[in-house]
């Protein structure tokens, strides 16, 4: 195993136990811990505005069957995307990706997950993907990364914007030996973000080997959060940030 290194805490969708996923309640109760950054999800509305929201489909607020690109932005802010969390929860309307950076941008690490669908457009993958570059590259003050599980989006957007830091997340389905083929083919990459269950010795010496960024998702149990912790990870995502930090911190103390 690596060297025992500080990997940067990233709250998963902000503190989402605590609060709403990616909602500005969950992103300010991330915010009352010391940690690096905020992992969020980037989808588009029908009048092709970014947004922050997981899933495509609106069936956790209470519309099976429908989805974020059934509705233009200004519906969409008038629903209460906190009603899944609590019922004493108070109402949000959905947070666009421009709020997102105005509110945390000064304030954190951003990594923000492109979302791509395989029924989408490929013209509309295009807008979302050049709407966050865009909005992401205004940033002066804090680094933020762009990650998706679709290369050709990754590809696509490096295009847009080479030199912007892109992290390709793999699936547990994917192999070593694809990972390998992927860095060689597409030496922009910045790093890659794995699901913890993956990590292990040869994925490390693979990533290290070639001075690629090591980030690893969701770690939320102690054997998982230390597992990332001695590996030496770079980026470590998690749904209970601040048992990450107290972990971090615990390991990384003298004596």
């Amino acid at each position: 195993m690596s060297h025992i290194h500080q990997p940067l805490i990233f709250a998963h969708r902000g503190a989402n136990k605590e609060a709403a996923e990616n909602t500005r309640s969950a992103f300010d109760r991330a915010l009352q811990y010391p940690i690096d950054g905020i992992e969020t999800d980037i989808q588009l509305s029908r009048d092709e505005v970014a947004v922050l929201w997981h899933n495509r489909f609106l069936g956790k607020i209470g519309l099976p069957g429908k989805r974020i690109d059934d509705f233009d932005h200004a519906q969409l802010q008038g629903m209460n995307f906190a009603a899944h969390f609590s019922v004493s929860a108070q109402a949000e309307g959905i947070m666009s990706l421009q709020e997102f950076l105005d509110a945390y941008r000064k304030r954190c690490r951003l990594l923000l997950e492109i979302k791509i669908h395989e029924s989408e457009p490929v013209s509309r993958r295009e807008i979302k993907i050049r709407q966050t570059l865009q909005r992401a590259e205004r940033l002066k003050d804090a680094s933020a990364w762009v990650s998706s599980f679709d290369i050709a989006s990754l590809l696509y957007a490096h295009d847009c914007a080479p030199g912007f830091p892109l992290i390709y997340n793999f699936e547990k389905k994917q192999t070593i030996k694809e990972a390998q083929q992927v860095l060689a083919a597409q030496p922009f990459l910045r790093g890659l973000c794995l699901p913890i269950a993956t990590l292990d010795n040869a994925w490390v010496d693979l990533l290290r080997d070639r001075h690629k960024c090591i980030a690893v998702y969701t770690c939320n149990s102690e054997a998982e959060i230390n597992k990332a912790l001695n590996f030496g990870v770079d980026v470590l995502i998690s749904d209970v940030p601040q048992k990450a930090l107290q972990m971090r911190n615990m390991k990384l103390s003298p004596g």
